[in-house]
């Protein structure tokens, strides 16, 4: 607690002075942490939640790296062989600068004797503040734009560097660092860093959004299997007898329109925000379980508890998969990307389940699996619509290669196991079949036209985004498993 009021101070966060006529103060609150690594940590936290918007705080949006963008990076840095060492930023958040009067009481444990009437005026961002994420980030690229970064239009959390001797990619969250590329250049930028920043120096990474890495020089192995132990242990699923799918075949929740059950839900809500925090990382096999059974978030029966857990007893039984990219195995490869969808199999709604995959290095960079907006009325048409949306996830990555100086192969694949939905988006021809179609979902054509894509037919049994699409029984589930690069580590 001690060294936390003295990285305060040290910050110049605050000084002491009385509170203003007619001026309110935040409260504050300490909160203590254990780190991955056994270190303590107390933090002294404003309770931001009594903010008032428009006198305490303006703009908050604070950009935060997507979970795609860092997986693409990893995939490249196995690709390309490239080095990769991290730091940690001591106290990110009280660097970032306050343009707001804001004041706040002492913390409890350390009142300045004989100033006990005086409050902290802030000058910087302390934790739990509204603004404090946005205010550090502003710092940050400021700082990165100074050391010859520039910040990528496809993710603001994603900066590059490029001289005569090579590129530098730096992937920030919050106050975690990455840096990828040729071992000298990447050092050279991180040392330079280090001299803005006081940071712990973390060498290579061994964890990143609370995904363990671990990196040989030539295949890049992730995986969640520390917070997914948690996990089990808080729902009593650590010794749970192991499922072999996460949801049973031919499965469909069915929606409750009873009287809501408080406990059931808090409950089944915290559930399946776990659940959906593995799924965004590093396990796309339960995408479809995990988003069919968040549809029922607001209002979720016993009978949806049950089949929530199920997915963890599957997890319990593959808690050791990691999500692999693949280095010289894969050299020269480019992106591949597969899309499907059920046709109305949902028996509540009749809304169609779309899959999208797209895989480099051969490990899945990004997945979705979601259920259409309108009810198609034929199976080419929902393949169609699923189509456009897997093309639209494309030309973002393709965007973002561009951007990092990357050159890969144009057009891009994608894979689609409808021949009439190929067709329609080959054919630039308004049909009667396809003229009632939202004019967004036609886009397609124009990546066609334009040969940023092309489209190519693959078997059923052969498309791996199936597994996005319904709930699949055990010996395709597995197929499909192992086309994502999830292996057993």
């Amino acid at each position: 607690m001690a060294d936390e009021i003295d990285a305060l101070k040290s910050r110049q966060v605050f000084e002491l002075v009385e509170l203003p006529k007619n001026w309110k103060t935040i409260k504050g609150r300490w909160v203590y942490d254990i780190k991955s690594d056994g270190r303590k940590r107390a933090r002294f936290v404003a309770k931001g939640f009594s903010q008032v918007e428009g006198i305490d705080f303006e703009a908050l949006f604070s950009p935060v790296v997507r979970y795609e963008s860092v997986r693409f990076v990893f995939a490249l840095a196995a690709l390309f062989g490239w080095y990769m060492t991290a730091v940690d930023v001591k106290t990110a958040f009280l660097y970032g600068k306050l343009d707001e009067e804001i004041y706040m009481d002492q913390p409890e444990g350390f009142v300045a004797k004989g100033q006990e009437r005086k409050v902290y005026r802030l000058h910087r961002a302390i934790y739990g503040l509204k603004q404090a994420a946005r205010a550090w980030w502003l710092e940050l690229e400021k700082s990165v734009r100074k050391l010859g970064f520039k910040r990528l239009h496809s993710d603001s959390g994603i900066f590059l560097y490029r001289d005569n001797k090579g590129v530098v990619v730096m992937v920030a969250y919050v106050d975690d660092i990455i840096f990828f590329g040729l071992k000298v250049l990447a050092d050279q930028k991180k040392m330079e860093f280090m001299r803005v920043w006081e940071c712990r120096d973390l060498g290579t990474p061994t964890e990143f959004l609370s995904m363990t890495i671990q990196y040989d020089g030539n295949t890049i192995k992730l995986d969640q299997t520390k917070y997914l132990e948690k996990v089990l242990e808080r729902f009593g699923m650590a010794n749970a007898k192991p499922a072999r799918t996460p949801m049973v075949e031919g499965y469909y929740p069915a929606k409750y329109e009873g009287p809501n059950n408080a406990v059931l839900t808090r409950k089944y809500q915290s559930v399946i925000g776990s659940l959906l925090y593995l799924m965004l990382g590093t396990r796309p096999d339960i995408a479809y379980a995990v988003t069919k059974m968040a549809q029922h978030c607001a209002n979720p029966t016993e009978e949806h508890l049950s089949k929530a857990l199920y997915i963890m007893k599957y997890l319990a039984g593959t808690r050791k998969y990691s999500l692999v990219f693949e280095g010289r195995k894969g050299l020269g490869q480019g992106l591949e990307s597969y899309t499907d969808s059920d046709y109305a199999q949902d028996p509540t709604h009749r809304l169609s389940q779309t899959g999208n995959l797209v895989l480099l290095a051969s490990g899945a960079v990004s997945w979705k699996s979601y259920t259409q907006k309108s009810i198609a009325t034929s199976s080419t048409e929902a393949e169609y619509m699923a189509l456009s949306d897997c093309a639209k996830q494309v030309i973002w990555l393709r965007i973002l290669l561009k951007e990092l100086g990357i050159p890969m192969q144009v057009p891009v694949p994608i894979y689609v196991d409808n021949q009439g939905a190929i067709f329609n988006a080959s054919n630039p021809v308004q049909e009667r079949r396809t003229k009632h179609i939202d004019v967004r979902y036609h886009l397609i054509r124009q990546y066609v036209e334009n040969e940023d894509v092309s489209l190519f037919y693959i078997p059923t049994d052969d498309n791996p985004a199936d597994i996005f699409t319904k709930p699949l029984g055990r010996v395709k589930f597995e197929l499909f498993r192992k086309s994502l690069g999830l292996v057993f580590h």
